[in-house]
């Protein structure tokens, strides 16, 4: 009897865990912003995702050409469950002479990436 109450706790407990990553869900860019600076540009990405902790949350973002060249990345080293949405800054980003739209993507450590967020040069 006890090894079948201890399945059953274990089973609600995986169950629970895989409840709270669905919940949570792909990490969403909110906004990005571009500045360009000399021969390379600073982008800043406000970000939305309902970290649960360290088991599901946002763990970075990258900044790509259309063609899915990666121009950079930016590794978010923590869960930001109290802080939502939040921003954060890559700089010395290098962008090609001839780009005309950069394509920003976030990633969460359960879902891998999300949808695609398009800025268009100026």
């Amino acid at each position: 009897m006890k090894h079948t109450k201890n399945f059953i706790w274990a089973a609600i407990a995986t169950l629970v865990l895989l409840t709270s990553a669905a919940v949570a869900g792909t990490a969403v860019v909110e906004k990005a912003e571009l500045q360009r600076s000399g021969k390379t540009w600073t982008v800043t990405v406000t970000l939305r995702h309902e970290d649960t902790g360290w088991d599901h949350y946002a763990d970075g973002w990258g900044v790509y050409l259309p063609d899915g060249t990666e121009l950079g990345y930016r590794e978010l080293a923590h869960p930001h469950v109290e802080e939502q949405p939040f921003t954060r800054t890559l700089r010395g980003v290098t962008i090609p002479e001839d780009a005309t739209k950069v394509v920003i993507i976030a990633k969460d450590s359960v879902h891998g990436t999300g949808e695609a967020y398009e800025i268009t040069l100026d």
